[in-house]
Order: C-alpha cells, then structure tokens, then sequence
C-alpha cells in the first residue's frame, strides 16, 4: 500500500508541475498580445496625427490665399482634400474558462481499484514433509520462540527499581538524552552543549547549539539528529552528512520535546500554547498522525511536555519537571511515576529532566544540577 501512495503522489506532482508550467506560458502569451495591440493602435495614433497634420497645412494654405478673387481656387482645392484614413478597431482576446471538474482529475491521475480476480489458494505443505521439517528444525524454533518472547509487551511494575548511577563528564546538568543504535548517548546540558557519550558516561564528541533546557534532540533509526527551535516554531533533521532541513513546522504551538521512535520510525513532539499541552505522532514524511491530549477518563495528561522518550510497548513516557514526575502514557492506561508521593523511586530524583530507554528497557532519568543519570528498572 505504500507503493501505491508513493505513486499516487508521484502521479500529482507530475500534474501539478505541467500545470505550473502551462500557467507562465499562457500567461506570458497574454504580454505579447497586449503589446501586438498596443503597436497596432499607435501605428493608428501615428495615421491620424499626420493626418490632422495634414489638414493644418492644407488650412494655411487657403488662408494665405483667400481673397475674392480665388474663391474658386479656393473651392477646388477643397474638393481635393485627401479622406480620412481609414483604421480598423483592435478585437481584444477573450479568455475561455477550462471545463475540467473532479472528475477529469481523478482520470488525469488514476484510481486506485481492487482487480476483478478470483484469489489463488495458498499451497499447503504435505503433513509427512512438514513433520520431517519440525524434527529438522527443533533449535531454530526454540530460537525463535526466544526472538518472539523477546518481542512481547511488557507491563509495568508495581514499584520502580534502582539499577544504576553513572555520571557525564564535562556536564553540570543532565537536561535530555537521546540514545542510538549503537547504545551511546547525546546528552544536552542548560549551556546549550549537546554531548555524545556511551554508557558508561565516557565523552565521545561535543556539539554547540542555541537551545538549553528542553529534550529538544533525538536520533532517528537511520542515525539523523532532529533537534526544535522553539522560536522559530520548527523541527529540523541533520543528516550524517550534516545536511540540515526543515522537517516539521508546529504552526501557533510552540515545540519543546521531541523523539523518533526505534519502533516504527515516528516522530513524537512534546508542545505547548496558551497554558495548554499535547503530544503529538508524526510519520517519517512529516505528516501528522495523531494528538494526544487527555487519558480515557478526560483527564489532561501533560501540563509541560519538556522531555519525551517511548519503550519497548509504544508507550509515551514524558518527563515534567514543573510537576517532579514522569508521565508513562500506554494508550488508554496513564501513569504518573511521582517524586513526591505514589510509587517510591530508591534514592529519588529531585526534578526530574531529560529521559531515554535502552535495549534493556531500562528508564534513563537525569536530573537538575548534577551530572548523574539515574537508571531505573519499571517494567516486568
């Protein structure tokens, strides 16, 4: 199905180029039938000057020479007079409005239809092959039962367990991470510094930019940095090559965390407007897909979305430091992992900031004025 609206979009963009180029064409048409007009007309304006020049010499003429005795001079010379020039009238273009409808649109850009086909049975194996097959392959079903047990949702814990500490070198403050594939870190601080570190807190490489205090960058699975610019109101990509463009623009909310998801590619980003907060899905094109606002009770989910991450089950866990609590939302079932009161954290987290999920499912949590992340262990 994407193939199909991959073409389909093709198809429009091959319209939609035509028509801008047949637009300029007519267009610069309609000039130079003015202009024919505007010379045809002045060749006029030049015929008729002359020929009022004409008739003014003609007048000088016959009052220098008027006197009774050459007033029939005077009347031939009247009757020769040369006529009036004769000109046509300019027939100005008229525009024909295009009789194309909807309809036409459709045809110039196909339709998607099902064929008319009778559907081809599955071949099935024979029973004797297949029990020669199972008794061949007993270990790579076991492996695969494995792989597949692996793959299976978690559900969340009645408490939250304490794994590990680990602190960044060169970092005051531990505002966002983001983790990648190959299990290393970017890390941001409140200078605008963002750190690329492994897990063990080891520096990698350093990045200077012009934003502080929210989880305004994520690494993307084909290993892209998208980063907010909450003034400008846009989500930009950086490519490994360092190629920079605009990805999403957030209209009148103001962008404060995003995330790109290692499940499906997606793109979450945390906003704000008018003392109102949601989350927002997009898909790996940009496009919108999905606002999430409130749990299944009405309840509002976020007041400040300042750091966003996502875990093995899909879930959305934001981290919100004006609140002290991190927000797990798994779909219909919300849970706020508090600071302060409900489930106790081992040790706690004063204000929580930037978070991240590893391989391990493990929640990585930083924290205000210090370099130490804290790991924690909320699934089972």
């Amino acid at each position: 199905m994407e193939s199909i609206r991959t073409s389909m979009k093709a198809e429009a963009k091959s319209l939609k180029n035509l028509v801008d180029e047949v637009t300029p064409e007519n267009i610069e048409h309609t000039y130079i039938m003015q202009k024919f007009l505007l010379k045809m007309l002045k060749s006029q304006e030049t015929t008729y000057d002359d020929y009022i020049t004409y008739l003014g010499k003609m007048s000088d003429a016959f009052q220098e020479s008027l006197s009774q005795s050459n007033q029939k001079l005077l009347i031939s010379k009247t009757l020769k007079i040369q006529p009036i020039p004769e000109t046509t009238k300019p027939v100005p273009p008229v525009f024909t409005a295009g009789q194309i409808n909807k309809n036409d649109v459709t045809k110039l850009l196909g339709k998607v239809n099902v064929p008319n086909t009778k559907p081809e049975k599955r071949k099935i194996q024979p029973m004797e092959a297949v029990t020669t097959h199972m008794k061949s392959t007993e270990k790579q079903l076991k492996q695969s039962k494995e792989k597949f047990d692996m793959k299976q949702t978690l559900s969340l814990s009645s408490s939250v367990t304490k794994v590990r500490e680990y602190n960044v070198l060169g970092v005051d403050t531990v505002c966002h991470l983001s983790v990648d594939k190959s299990d290393r870190l970017w890390v941001s601080d409140v200078k605008g510094n963002l750190f690329q570190t492994d897990l063990e807190g080891n520096l990698l490489q350093k990045i200077r930019t012009s934003c502080r205090h929210q989880g305004y960058h994520t690494v993307t699975q084909d290993g892209d940095l998208i980063y907010t610019d909450n003034k400008k109101k846009v989500v930009y990509r950086i490519t490994p090559d360092r190629k920079t463009t605009e990805f999403i623009k957030t209209g009148d909310w103001t962008p404060l965390s995003v995330h790109s998801s290692h499940i499906n590619g997606d793109t979450l980003v945390g906003m704000y407007k008018d003392g109102e907060a949601k989350v927002t899905r997009y898909s790996k094109a940009g496009r919108e897909i999905q606002n999430i606002q409130t749990d299944n009770v009405g309840q509002t989910l976020y007041s400040n979305p300042h750091y966003i991450t996502e875990n093995i089950n899909g879930d959305i866990c934001t981290s919100e430091r004006n609140k002290c609590a991190v927000v797990v939302d798994g779909g219909f079932l919300s849970v706020i992992v508090s600071l302060q009161r409900g489930i106790k954290i081992p040790l706690g987290v004063k204000i929580p900031l930037g978070v991240c999920v590893d391989d391990e499912n493990n929640l990585h949590v930083g924290q205000l004025n210090t370099n130490t992340v804290t790991v924690y262990k909320y699934l089972q």
